[in-house]
């Protein structure tokens, strides 16, 4: 765990980015008198962890979504694209993965999943999948884990569940 202001900088900068916005207002319920907006200057600072925040959380949902669609999609033609995105995916989020973005992620990933889900259904009906999508497990079946993993380098897809 880092130790001071910098080192936070450099090891988790959205928990940076979050304790000196608390900082910033502290200063300023301190009354501090100087020349800086520390309010404006707070929400700001703030607002950086959370795009980087954010912009993990879309790249794990684009991930989910077309490792969905590699798991339950029996097409082949598209399988090279939604394996690429998901590297793509994986390569963005290794930029923006700390700690606590990580444990963001980890709690946020039964919605982030929920959401994906809804794009791959829509993207496979799109394409006349309307089975494959119908499929789609209501829950993830990965853990963060695994998601953060390359996918093998042909993901089958998923043998049709059994008549009961």
């Amino acid at each position: 765990m880092a130790r001071t202001a910098a080192e936070l900088y450099e090891e988790d900068f959205y928990a940076w980015t979050q304790a000196q916005a608390q900082a910033l207002r502290r200063l300023a319920a301190e009354r501090w008198n100087g020349p800086l907006d520390l309010e404006h200057l707070a929400e700001e600072v703030e607002d950086l962890g959370r795009e980087q925040r954010n912009a993990a959380r879309s790249y794990l949902r684009r991930v989910i979504e077309h490792r969905l669609k590699l798991a339950y999609s029996p097409a082949r033609e598209p399988r090279a694209g939604w394996r690429a995105s998901v590297l793509r995916g994986l390569a963005e989020l290794e930029d923006r993965l700390t700690p606590s973005v990580r444990r963001d992620l980890h709690e946020q990933l039964p919605v982030l999943f929920a959401r994906a889900r809804e794009l791959a259904a829509l993207g496979l009906s799109a394409h006349g999948e309307e089975e494959a999508a119908a499929r789609l497990p209501a829950r993830c079946p990965w853990t963060l884990d695994e998601l953060l993993a390359p996918p093998p380098e042909e993901e089958p897809p998923s043998p049709k569940p059994e008549a009961t």
